[in-house]
Formats: C-alpha cells, sequence, structure tokens
C-alpha cells in the first residue's frame, strides 16, 4: 500500500499546525491528573532520546516517579533539605513531590575524563529534557522543569540510584494543567540576535 503524499496546500497547514504548537507551549503550574499513559510516556522518552549526542554516548538517565513513590520521593527531598539546613522542617519539599502525578529525574551519566566535554554531555540531557517537554506539550499534557538545590545535593542523587560522577539536571513535573495557560506574547528577536559579517576592526 502507497504512503499518503499530501499536497502542497495540506503541508503548509501541517508545517504551520506544527509550528503553531511549538510556539504555544509554557510551563503550567501545578498539574493535576490525568498523567500520561504508559505509551504516551514511551513516546516521550523516545523522543528524549532522539536530542543531539557528541560521540553517541547516551548520557540520558531518567527516574520515573509517580503514585505512591512520590510520598517517598517527597521524604527524601525533605531529609535532604534538614540536613542543608536543621531549620528546615522540608515540609515544603514533600508538598513540591506531590505537585504533579509524575515526576521524571532529569539525569545525566557522565563519562570523566573524555574527549567529549562534560558540558557538552549535560547539554545533550538538556536537549532531550526540552524533547520530552514539547512532546507532552504536543500530546496534551503540561510540563515543567524545576531545578533547586535539591538538583544538587548528594543525598538526593545517592537516593535514586545515581553515581557520584552523575548529575541530575533538574525535575520534570508531568500532568494536565489545572487552569489553561493565558498565552504569551512572543518575544521579539531583535535584541538576542545579530549578523556577523567578520571579525571587528580596531
Amino acid at each position: 500500500m502507497k504512503g499518503t503524499i499530501l499536497s502542497d496546500s495540506l503541508l503548509e497547514v501541517a508545517q504551520q499546525n506544527a509550528i503553531d504548537q511549538l510556539f504555544s507551549r509554557q510551563s503550567p503550574w501545578p498539574l493535576a491528573a490525568p498523567a500520561p499513559s504508559q505509551e504516551e510516556l514511551d513516546l516521550v522518552i523516545d523522543a528524549a532520546l532522539r536530542a543531539p549526542d557528541h560521540g553517541l554516548l547516551k548520557p540520558w538517565r531518567f527516574v520515573i516517579i509517580e503514585g505512591e513513590a512520590c510520598h517517598a520521593f517527597g521524604e527524601v527531598l525533605a531529609q535532604a533539605a534538614m540536613v542543608r539546613d536543621p531549620s528546615d522542617d522540608g515540609e515544603r519539599f514533600r508538598k513540591k513531590a506531590l505537585a504533579a502525578p509524575v515526576i521524571i529525574v532529569l539525569g545525566a551519566h557522565i563519562k570523566v575524563n573524555h574527549k567529549v566535554p562534560q558540558i557538552e554531555q549535560v547539554l545533550a540531557v538538556g536537549a532531550g529534557a526540552m524533547n520530552m517537554l514539547n512532546t507532552l506539550h504536543i500530546l496534551g499534557y503540561g510540563g515543567f522543569w524545576a531545578t533547586g538545590a535539591n538538583s544538587y545535593d548528594p543525598h538526593v542523587k545517592e537516593a535514586l540510584g545515581f553515581a557520584p560522577t552523575d548529575q541530575i539536571i533538574g525535575f520534570l513535573y508531568v500532568g494536565t494543567p489545572e487552569e489553561t495557560p493565558v498565552p504569551v506574547a512572543r518575544v521579539a528577536p531583535e535584541g538576542f540576535v545579530r549578523q556577523w559579517t567578520g571579525p571587528v576592526k580596531a
């Protein structure tokens, strides 16, 4: 059976729809049920694994937390916070672990002393995270990429099963936005882009 070939007009519409989807992505908070199905999560992860990867090192290490495990994760975050600051009761972190039905820990498996610099290995995971956010948006869900002290805490890293040389670059909260996000005006590119035409002359 031959594949369907889109006419130029239909292709143009499809391309415009894809661009509109891309430009409408936001980071809604908080997020509630329903969460993506397992099949949808598989698509999200597959999109992440298609990110640019210098040296084909495959540094992506994702940990999915959902259901009762969110409570255990909240306790890990709370205990780590109390170690960092004994005056902190950790309660805000217990609540944060329940702010979405699914949390994806964004981990980078770092090859130390490799010809590919560590920053480029981390960037590959960051690119994967952006693919995940876009895929979630296309599927009708919301994603919120959070960092903070727990991303860099060795106790959190150990509790989640990462190696000492691995890095956590954040936590991706996943679910359905509780409210429809208000459209955000697009930023004019002029302040962020310039054309280079050759070395600056003294």
